[in-house]
């Protein structure tokens, strides 16, 4: 687990320099390598509510490329057994570019957690666009004796398993964020709390029943903004120009900490290789739009620094390696 640097966004280990992002015009899509690709309405399956955190973005992309592609592209919201039936949905799709898969980190984990798939997470997808990652907020009630990290890693040291942490459920991206950062501050003893979701959790963070919680910033901001929980760290390697005020964990002591959920897009494994780059370039010249990324940066959401496939596939790989390792050392299992 320290043989690299956890989540990073440009890292030479994790990316290459990023490929300049293909020029595309509706007749080059149509008429390109990838033939006559798209010639009939296009799937962007997204295993999450409708509204959320996730579907929200993968609207705003599928809006802007239904303005680019030579047919629409139409958000179907897939939910079930955590993203697996939407997931499900697109690894038996037709091998043929009109069922995209929309996920997030959720994807990475699903190996580790559920061994018993009737599809293969890795070799029945292929990624084609990592769009960007959000990162994570640890906020603490303002009651817990702690106002900066490096108080509380000496609060947890110094009371092993008194405290409890929440997370939005078992083997989320909330929990295994907040899993790595005990375990990178020396294995500290705090008990977890799992909820049904980071808003089911906040009432007990706020009454202080459970001190401390550990949430996507898109969630996380607007209660450290309003005064009514302590952000002490941030999980990006540097700080982050929306909440600027919040230093990062690695400024708290904790050497290398990073961690996102992040948004991939994927398609059918076997896809033709010219679909998948037309598709890319589609998404590329979408996020080259700077309306699109003010508004994804107003999501927290920090733009991928390599949006090739080759990127998205690395960065899918390490993930995997990554969380993978932290499931299985700290025995995570969902029922």
């Amino acid at each position: 687990m320290h043989r690299r640097r956890h989540l990073v966004l440009g890292s030479a280990a994790a990316f290459g320099a990023a490929a300049a992002p293909a020029t595309l015009s509706r007749p080059a899509i149509a008429q390109g390598a990838a033939g006559n690709w798209p010639n009939q309405p296009v799937r962007l399956i997204v295993p999450f509510a409708a509204g959320g955190p996730t579907d929200v973005p993968a609207r705003l992309i599928a809006d802007e490329l239904s303005k680019i592609l030579p047919q629409r592209v139409v958000v179907e919201n897939r939910t079930g057994s955590g993203v697996v039936i939407g997931t499900e949905a697109v690894a038996k799709a037709p091998k043929d570019g009109y069922t995209v898969l929309y996920t997030t980190i959720a994807h990475s984990v699903l190996p580790a957690l559920f061994p018993r798939l009737s599809f293969n997470p890795v070799a029945d997808f292929t990624p084609v666009v990592l769009v960007g990652q959000i990162p994570m907020i640890l906020m603490v009630n303002k009651d817990l004796p702690a106002q900066t990290l490096p108080d509380l890693i000496r609060l947890f040291r110094e009371n092993p398993g008194k405290y409890d942490y929440a997370s939005s459920g078992n083997g989320g991206a909330v929990h295994l964020a907040t899993e790595l950062f005990l375990r990178q501050a020396g294995g500290l003893r705090v008990n977890h709390i799992p909820y049904r979701g980071s808003a089911a959790a906040m009432p007990d963070v706020l009454n202080g029943r459970v001190p401390m919680i550990v949430d996507v910033a898109a969630s996380a901001l607007p209660f450290v903004q309003r005064g009514e929980l302590r952000g002490l760290a941030i999980s990006t390697r540097e700080r982050a120009s929306f909440a600027p005020d919040i230093p990062t964990f690695i400024e708290g002591g904790v050497p290398g900490y990073e961690a996102y959920t992040w948004h991939m897009m994927l398609v059918p494994a076997g896809t033709p290789q010219p679909v998948v780059q037309a598709l890319n370039a589609a998404v590329n010249r979408v996020l080259q739009q700077e309306p699109i990324r003010r508004r994804l940066t107003e999501l927290t959401m920090q733009l991928a620094s390599d949006t090739t496939p080759e990127g998205a596939a690395r960065w899918m790989r390490s993930e995997m390696d990554k969380w993978g390792a932290i499931i299985r050392e700290a025995g995570i299992t969902v029922n």
